[in-house]
């Protein structure tokens, strides 16, 4: 269990060292200093006081890390996870929160019911909030009030889960036109012009999904091409004009690690054989904007959401009064990625500048050889990962 060793060094200044084992936990004595503070009172000062340090200082440590591979596997939670979470939510000794967010490519539900489920099964005392939580979609949000009222395509996930995870994000600026597997083909109006395609999840139809995305490409948004619809716009485009239709990914993963033996094939690879069959068409990849680990739009996100968490967390450690904590953070957080992705995880956090963990519970094969971008540190779990990063820390600030 993770727990914190307290050696003293010339009173009445106090040096925490980490240490991890619970039972290496010294007892504080009951006597009291001279002047009726008890010996309790004051260790509790000094704690507050480097909790703060900690915290405060330039930078302050935060962790950011990757959920399947790394927190779970399929639908089973990794037991070093949960203790690696317990202690960051304060379950320590010293009750010190060190903030986190969670960072995954996955998606294909709403952030606030993944939430629900991701709390329930690590089993965190402190519920995980969407202020904590980025999936590959969240994004999206972002890039919303570009389509006022304009129809879009949107792409992936169990049948009519989607469309009502994208009308949460926006349901005045986004217009969804739903593409159920069973009831898209008669549901479509060919004059209906869409604006964009949204891929937001792994799709389970992959023939069906790249066909109409190709009809809706191909034929400047409309799903028919204009010999077969009714001509009732003036601006329809020409055959020659390129195509307007934007086109968005949300998850570069080729593979993610699950509860099966091997890496499963991701969104990733729909977007390679999207582009494999257009390319054989048109002799030229169809242009498209990619969002997810590692771009670099993503980590940005992300970074904001380290933000906005850090601040709550000094913000629950002080009397609750806004001028006792140190104003907005609007510098960057000292930040440890930890995931199990060499390509997505730990290339995006070092093209951020980040520090990066590689795990060995998810994609990550060292029997493979090294990996394709060099983590700061490599560990066997994600506890080993915040062992590893906060006596990093700590040995810093001695």
């Amino acid at each position: 269990m993770i727990g914190f060793r307290l050696t003293t060094c010339s009173p009445p200044s106090v040096i925490m060292a980490l240490a991890f084992r619970y039972s290496a936990l010294p007892r504080l004595p009951s006597r009291t200093f001279p002047k009726g503070i008890s010996y309790r009172r004051r260790w509790n000062s000094q704690v507050s006081r480097f909790t703060r340090d900690l915290l405060q200082r330039r930078p302050p440590l935060t962790f950011a890390f990757d959920i399947d591979g790394v927190l779970i596997r399929g639908q089973h939670v990794l037991p070093q996870a949960k203790r690696a979470l317990k202690f960051l939510d304060g379950g320590n000794e010293l009750g010190i929160k060190i903030p986190y967010i969670l960072i995954t490519n996955g998606g294909g539900t709403s952030e606030t019911i993944r939430c629900q489920r991701l709390s329930n099964l690590l089993g965190v005392e402190n519920k995980i909030s969407t202020n904590q939580y980025m999936q590959a979609h969240t994004i999206y949000k972002t890039v919303a009030h570009e389509y006022a009222d304009k129809p879009v395509l949107v792409l992936g996930g169990r049948p009519g889960a989607i469309p009502r995870v994208a009308e949460e994000y926006d349901t005045v600026l986004l217009l969804v036109v739903r593409t159920d597997m069973q009831q898209s083909r008669p549901g479509f109006d060919p004059t209906t012009r869409f604006a964009a395609i949204f891929v937001f999840h792994d799709p389970r139809n992959w023939a069906f999904d790249a066909q109409i995305s190709l009809d809706i490409v191909c034929n400047h948004g409309y799903v028919l091409p204009a010999s077969m619809r009714p001509t009732t716009e003036a601006w329809s485009m020409q055959p020659e004009e390129p195509s307007s239709v934007k086109l968005y990914f949300c998850n570069p993963d080729l593979l993610w690690g699950s509860d099966y033996p091997t890496p499963r094939i991701g969104q990733g690879a729909f977007r390679v054989a999207f582009q494999s069959v257009y390319q054989s068409l048109m002799g030229k990849t169809y242009p498209y904007v990619q969002y997810g680990k590692p771009t670099k739009a993503t980590y940005a996100f992300a970074e904001q959401l380290l933000r906005k968490r850090l601040q709550e967390v000094l913000q629950e450690g002080s009397s609750g009064k806004k001028g006792d904590v140190d104003g907005e953070m609007d510098h960057t957080p000292n930040v440890y990625m930890v995931g199990d992705n060499p390509e997505s995880d730990i290339a995006g956090a070092n093209a951020k500048g980040w520090q990066s963990v590689l795990v060995k519970t998810g994609v990550y094969d060292p029997a493979r050889g090294p990996p394709a971008h060099q983590p700061t540190h490599i560990a066997d779990d994600v506890e080993q990962a915040v062992r590893w990063a906060i006596n990093r820390e700590f040995s810093r600030i001695q």
